[in-house]
């Protein structure tokens, strides 16, 4: 329900002080590594990699504050409407935050040297399991051990909170907005819901935080990201997780009431992505709604044009450029599925399906 105005007031007063801190916080660790990533490079006699020139315009970073406050305007908007309680961000409070700041930087050289040299298979040669896709397999972002460690999935936050200057959880949380408005006039108790490609267990905290009574499963295909989730996440009720590729979901056919997607599908090879909003399909139930949150795509805001094909050059994204074109309402009705609404959210969008009913 919406706030009084003292609740409201109390409500800006910590919501500006937290998330104003947050991304204070996470702009001085990027002013911070640009720094140290100039020492490293100088200390380890590599000639810096030449990046092309983007072929679209690029935001300053005015620019990009302006639209981090925007979004947090928006996010402190959905809170004060009791559409998902006050943002818990930092997992360990400020010990936590503190010990993954120094692992951020600790790690630093390791991703420098593989950006230079443009080493990204390192998780691939040191892998003996082959059942896992061998797109998977890599070191995205450059990062140490790619999605397969448990100190990835410690150092994921910090990374993507420095990339994305302290927004990357806000973003995730607009994905909130739509399971509250499907929730509102629903049982929780009585639904089935995924968090299919949960990671960490980031957004997954912050759907148990808005909806305690909703049952939810979290699948991953990384045990160690699956590990760190459970916790994440330790002491929330009816929560359990599964380890599993998104193309083979453990799941029974129309299943699912509800379902997320959080950043999966711009780190899928293009021939893949079909197959598993096709396994989406399969798992949801008629009527049942799927929520996907994503990277920005070429012209949703064509002021970060520029930026989006920037990005794979600067880190390791390998089908990054190709998810920028991918038609993803197109993708999703040809499995099932009929498109409610789509909006951006800074560096993201949030795209909303239901399944249709089958004749």
């Amino acid at each position: 329900m919406p706030q009084s105005m003292l609740e409201r007031l109390a409500t800006r007063a910590r919501f500006g002080a937290t998330q104003g801190a947050r991304v204070a916080w996470y702009g001085a660790h990027s002013f911070a590594m640009r720094r140290q990533v100039r020492r490293i490079e100088k200390s380890m006699d590599l000639p810096p990699k030449k990046i092309a020139p983007p072929t679209g315009p690029v935001p300053d970073q005015r620019r990009l504050f302006s639209d981090v406050a925007a979004l947090l305007a928006r996010d402190l908007d959905n809170v004060e409407h009791g559409l998902y309680p006050m943002p818990q961000d930092e997992a360990g409070g400020l010990p936590g935050l503190i010990r993954r700041s120094r692992l951020f930087f600790d790690d630093l050289p390791e991703v420098t040297r593989r950006r230079l040299t443009g080493s990204h298979q390192e998780v691939a040669a040191d892998d003996g399991r082959a059942s896992r896709p061998r797109y998977y397999m890599q070191n995205f972002h450059f990062q140490t051990d790619g999605w397969m460690s448990e100190r990835s999935a410690d150092l994921y936050d910090t990374q993507v909170e420095v990339l994305f200057l302290g927004s990357a959880a806000a973003m995730r949380r607009q994905a909130l907005v739509p399971m509250a408005d499907y929730l509102a006039q629903r049982d929780q108790r009585r639904l089935a819901y995924a968090d299919i490609a949960c990671g960490n267990g980031s957004f997954l905290r912050s759907v148990k935080n808005a909806f305690p009574r909703l049952p939810a499963l979290g699948i991953d295909l990384s045990d160690a990201y699956c590990e760190t989730a459970r916790s994440r996440t330790h002491g929330a009720s009816r929560l359990a997780y599964s380890v599993a590729d998104a193309e083979h979901l453990p799941l029974a056919d129309a299943s699912l009431d509800l379902a997320t997607n959080i950043y999966l599908f711009h780190e899928l090879p293009p021939k893949i992505r079909p197959r598993i909003a096709a396994e989406f399909g399969r798992v949801m139930k008629p009527g049942g709604r799927l929520i996907l949150l994503d990277s920005l795509q070429t012209g949703d805001v064509p002021d970060y044009d520029g930026l989006l094909d920037l990005f794979p050059r600067m880190f390791h994204e390998p089908y990054y450029t190709t998810y920028l074109s991918t038609d993803l309402p197109e993708l999703f009705t040809r499995a099932g599925f009929e498109v409610e609404s789509q909006c951006t959210a800074f560096f993201s969008k949030v795209l909303v399906f239901h399944k249709k009913a089958t004749t």
